[in-house]
């Protein structure tokens, strides 16, 4: 799911290219996008562009007389710049956007279509659409305190929950949890001022780095490939890749559609952390440290050579050696079981 750096990205991009401009037209191709009625999407069309501003994981579009397009691209959503009136692409077009500059596409690559649009009129129309988290960087330490410890979760669930901190995702809450050597699993009321001091300074270092090099990369173009899955991340998507700071063998967490990754040498002490599936599979036999992973994955020691065998041992894929073969010939052959043979047919009923 696009996070703070790639939406900010997205609206960075989209400001040159829109502001000012008339919405010419909104061209839909799956009616299920659109999630109001009131007003109508036709009440955008012939409105210049006034502001473009993030709520959450939402991109939201201003039109004059405070009329709001608002985007959420989920999971598998993608925004595209393409030339004037643009073709929409077939099974994952989802809307164009006609500026006189350009198309701006609206794609979603999954089956199972979780974008969505919706206009709003008016600041508080706009307002009942905003889950309410904490903004990172409009907010400082003791605020961020209060956000982390208003309710007990886990560092993971407490970081993703949009209703407490704004922006954060799957994908860079392992970045951060990894940068400031904290477990995923630990319990938000169970920090200490150094923690939670430590988590605070990750949080705007994780997100403010991944920003600038998202900028680089795109340059003055548009952004194509955003993704959950970036080359140079500490531990998302890196199972059983090496950590960059430790070398560890990076582990994760499964669970529905999504994963915990994390380092166990630099986050929890070298424990392995249970995955809610294979753990409970396996039960005692679950390894608990790294020393105990290493161990299972080492190859076991080989057992006694075939030729040390007894002729008659058969071993699997291997042959039998001549003394073997010899030694099956000239054992007598089995006796036949006897087959049941019927001398005469069986008597009649009426006999």
């Amino acid at each position: 799911m696009p996070e703070f750096p790639d939406v900010e990205l997205y609206l960075e991009c989209l400001a040159p290219r829109v502001l000012g401009q008339p919405l010419e037209g909104v061209r839909l191709a799956s009616p299920f996008l659109l999630r109001t009625v009131e007003p109508p999407l036709a009440a955008a069309v012939g409105r210049k562009v006034e502001a473009l501003r993030r709520l959450g994981k939402r991109i939201v579009v201003e039109l004059e007389d405070e009329l709001f397009l608002v985007v959420h691209l989920m999971i598998a959503g993608r925004l595209r710049w393409r030339p004037p009136r643009a073709r929409i692409a077939g099974k994952v077009g989802l809307a164009a956007f006609d500026f006189p500059a350009g198309t701006l596409l609206l794609t979603e690559a999954s089956s199972r279509k979780r974008a969505s649009l919706h206009v709003v009129r008016g600041e508080e129309g706009l307002a009942a659409l905003d889950p309410g988290g904490l903004e990172i960087f409009a907010s400082d330490l003791a605020q961020f305190r209060a956000a982390l410890t208003s309710e007990s979760h886990t560092l993971k669930r407490a970081l993703t929950d949009p209703h407490l901190f704004s922006g954060i995702g799957n994908a860079y809450s392992d970045e951060i949890l990894h940068r400031a050597r904290l477990a995923p699993i630990t319990l938000t009321d169970k920090l200490d001022d150094a923690e939670i001091a430590r988590l605070y300074e990750a949080t705007r270092a994780t997100l403010s780095d991944w920003l600038t090099r998202l900028r680089a990369e795109v340059g003055a173009g548009f952004p194509e490939h955003v993704t959950a899955f970036r080359e140079g991340m500490a531990v998302h998507g890196r199972y059983r890749q090496p950590c960059p700071d430790c070398g560890a063998p990076v582990q994760r967490i499964a669970y529905a559609d999504n994963e915990t990754n994390y380092c166990a040498r630099c986050q929890t002490g070298g424990r392995l952390l249970a995955d809610r599936s294979l753990s409970r599979l396996l039960k005692r036999d679950w390894p608990r440290t790294l020393e105990e992973l290493e161990a299972l994955r080492r190859p076991r020691v080989e057992t006694a050579s075939p030729a040390a065998l007894p002729p008659d041992v058969a071993c699997p894929g291997v042959a039998p050696t001549s003394a073997a073969r010899s030694d099956r010939r000239s054992r007598p052959p089995r006796r036949p079981r006897a087959s049941r043979v019927r001398t005469s047919p069986p008597a009649s009923r009426s006999e």
